[in-house]
């Protein structure tokens, strides 16, 4: 599980930065804030892009890095040339952020604030041109994203600040590898690429549980095939696999304790008996995750769940959980239904973007 702020394995952000087009749309101070960070932070990133093809052959470039995106350009070329996957110019450069404080190579690009109700496991949404509606709002900047978190909380949310170690444009701009994922497994970081690449084939908007398990289904897809075209120890595979069903774990039993707490908030107890019952919940949830821990015995990738629970649960910290699973399997079917082929099958799933939600989702179940 790789992770930044405690976050489950790839959080990552799907946040659009697109100031130029989102001018019109500024209608407050508070606005124009939020988008001017936006703006700078991205203006940044693009400024400081360098192609991986020059890095790889420049004697400067440091080895070990050179090794490091010597594969991205393998799994780079990969993408397009074995998976269908859009050729372009993202993941092609490369983006080296300023250390932390402490001399550390960052962990985080981007924070990702979410919120919802006090006894209410319903996420606060905000909508954006082109990206949509969405349940987070992201910052360049850590202080900024918790200071926004501060003034929800004082309005009464629950709210969650996590790191997010990439995000993608959608094709927008040509996104960039960055240091905060150079130094992945090579498994993980293929993954990451064909995940994010996927959100470039295709994207609906307001669909989230749509958008992250068909890409997600690309991902895992893409690994396996992965694995097998680069002669890889057939462990590597049943490695990666056994990650993805300890997450499947712990994501089934966190949206269990969502579910279990939906059902008593809209429950008819008064609301100080509903927050009692809350705190209790989120202790069971504590405890089970424990016995479920000791299961997976001294496995070091685990690190990350158990980070997770080290902070204070609320709402906020549950909701996100599941967008990235709810249709894989629907998807995973369909992939089979249409024998492995992914042209064929990235032409189903756009017909199943064109659906009304409602259709999209009866068919993915």
């Amino acid at each position: 599980m790789r992770e930044t702020s405690d976050q489950p394995k790839r959080r990552r952000l799907l946040w659009w930065v697109l100031p130029l087009l989102m001018l019109p749309f500024l209608l407050s101070c508070s606005t124009v804030g939020y988008y001017g960070q936006a703006a700078y932070g991205q203006a940044r990133i693009m400024l400081q892009r360098r192609d991986i093809a020059r890095l790889v052959t420049d004697p400067d470039t440091p080895e070990d890095l050179r090794g490091q995106l010597a594969a991205v350009q393998n799994i780079r070329e990969f993408a397009s040339a074995r998976l269908g996957l859009p050729p372009g110019g993202s993941y092609r450069s490369y983006v080296e952020l300023p250390p932390e404080a402490d001399g550390g190579r960052r962990r985080a690009v981007v924070w990702n604030v979410v919120a919802a109700p006090e006894l209410d496991v319903t996420p606060k949404v905000w909508c954006f041109p082109v990206a949509g509606c969405v349940s987070y709002r992201g910052y360049f900047s850590e202080a900024r994203a918790r200071k926004f978190a501060g003034r929800l909380a004082r309005d009464g949310w629950d709210v969650d600040v996590a790191g997010a170690s990439a995000y993608s444009t959608l094709g927008w701009f040509d996104d960039p590898v960055l240091s905060t994922v150079i130094d992945y497994p090579e498994v993980h970081l293929a993954g990451l690429l064909f995940h994010e690449l996927a959100h470039q084939l295709v994207y609906v908007q307001d669909d989230s549980r749509f958008n992250e398990s068909f890409a997600r289904t690309v991902e895992i897809e893409g690994v396996k095939r992965w694995i097998e075209a680069t002669g890889q120890d057939p462990a590597t595979l049943e490695g990666y696999l056994d990650g993805k069903r300890r997450e499947e774990k712990f994501v089934e039993l966190v949206l269990s304790y969502r579910d279990r707490l939906q059902e008593m908030y809209t429950g008819d107890e008064s609301p100080d008996r509903k927050r009692q019952r809350k705190g209790e919940l989120f202790d069971d949830l504590a405890r089970d995750y424990r016995q479920l821990r000791s299961s997976w015995g001294e496995d070091e990738n685990a690190i990350g769940y158990d980070r997770w629970f080290e902070r204070e649960l609320n709402n906020a910290r549950l909701v996100s959980v599941g967008v990235y699973h709810d249709f894989v399997p629907g998807f995973q079917a369909l992939l089979e239904q249409h024998g492995g082929d992914l042209e064929s099958f990235y032409t189903a799933v756009r017909e199943l973007a064109e659906l009304p939600p409602e259709e999209r989702e009866a068919r993915l179940r």
